[in-house]
This record gives C-alpha cells, sequence and structure tokens, in this order.
C-alpha cells in the first residue's frame, strides 16, 4: 500500500457519510464526504497539505483557501510551503475593509486556489471570477478531494486546471479494498 492509497483509505474511513445529502450544486447525492472530519484531525490534515505540496505550481505567490473549508487547508499548506495565505469570501465583508480576500493584495499576483472538496466547481468559479476582477491570476485550484465525473474538468469553462489530492474514484478503490 503507497502513501496515497493509506491517505485514501484513512480520508474515506473518517469522512465517507452515508444518507440523502444535498450538496452545494443543488444535486442529492446518497454519499457524502465531511471534510471537516478530516480538517479538525491535525495529523490527517498535515498530510493531506503534505499531498499537496507537490500540487502547488512553482510560481505562485498566494494560496487562496476558499471560505470555509479551504481556509484550514491553505493555513497548513502556507505553513508548509512558506506560501503566503489568502482567505476568500464567499462575497465581501459590508463593513471594515469591505475585503473579498483576506490577506495581501491580489492585484498582478499568481494565486493558487486551495479547496476541500470540488464536485461542480460552483465556489471555486466564483472566487476565481472575482479574483480576476480584482487584478488577481488564478490559473489552478489544488483540493483535497476531486468528486466530479472522471475524465471531466468543472472548471474547464472558466480555463481552470484542477490538481486534486484525492479522487472519488480512488476514494471508491480505497473502500473496496478495505472491504467496505
Amino acid at each position: 500500500m503507497t502513501a496515497d492509497d493509506e491517505l485514501a483509505a484513512d480520508i474515506d474511513a473518517v469522512c465517507r457519510l452515508s444518507g440523502t445529502f444535498t450538496l452545494r450544486s443543488g444535486q442529492v447525492s446518497h454519499e457524502y464526504f465531511d471534510k471537516y472530519l478530516f480538517e479538525t484531525d491535525p495529523a490527517l490534515l498535515a498530510r493531506v497539505a503534505s499531498a499537496m505540496v507537490e500540487l502547488v505550481p512553482e510560481e505562485t505567490e498566494l494560496l487562496g483557501g476558499l471560505e470555509m473549508g479551504g481556509i484550514p487547508i491553505a493555513t497548513v499548506l502556507s505553513s508548509q510551503t512558506s506560501l503566503p495565505a489568502l482567505f476568500v469570501r464567499k462575497k465581501a465583508k459590508e463593513y471594515g475593509t469591505c475585503k473579498l480576500a483576506e490577506g495581501p493584495d491580489v492585484a498582478g499576483r499568481l494565486v493558487a486556489l486551495v479547496e476541500d472538496v470540488i464536485t461542480t466547481g460552483g465556489a471555486v468559479r466564483d472566487a476565481t471570477n472575482a479574483l480576476r476582477a480584482a487584478g488577481a491570476t488564478v490559473e489552478v485550484v489544488v483540493c483535497a478531494i476531486d468528486r466530479s465525473p472522471a475524465g471531466e474538468n468543472p472548471l474547464a469553462d472558466v480555463g481552470l486546471e484542477v490538481r486534486p489530492v484525492l479522487t472519488k474514484a480512488e476514494l471508491d478503490a480505497a473502500r473496496e479494498s478495505a472491504g467496505g
């Protein structure tokens, strides 16, 4: 069993829930990957972030963690790469600095987005468009789990490359290997 296989097995065992769940996209699923169950486990979160290090483009200047699940991953990833983190809100706050992205200025900088789970990419698409409008260059999103259909890039329409640590197929394979 490789380190990737072990991570897939551990994430699957901790995070896969069965039942009826409505996803952000409005889709109904019989299973759900509760990413907060690995994001609140320091050892598992560190392993996911470590696996992401090699997925971050070399030229990246800022790691943009999406509210809310991408923020803890981006924080740990920032610590492991020494790249500054940026916390990207779903919408700009309406008081104080009224910022959409908390942290360094994004204008003219290459931002790699960091997300927990991607299915249709709605939140990532919104953040990409908003950051680009603020002058950032956004070309890649790294995510812990890509549960979009195999071989499909749900963010191709905005020219974004998806670089996952794990795919749904890998999690399914881990479940099968475990006899689940």
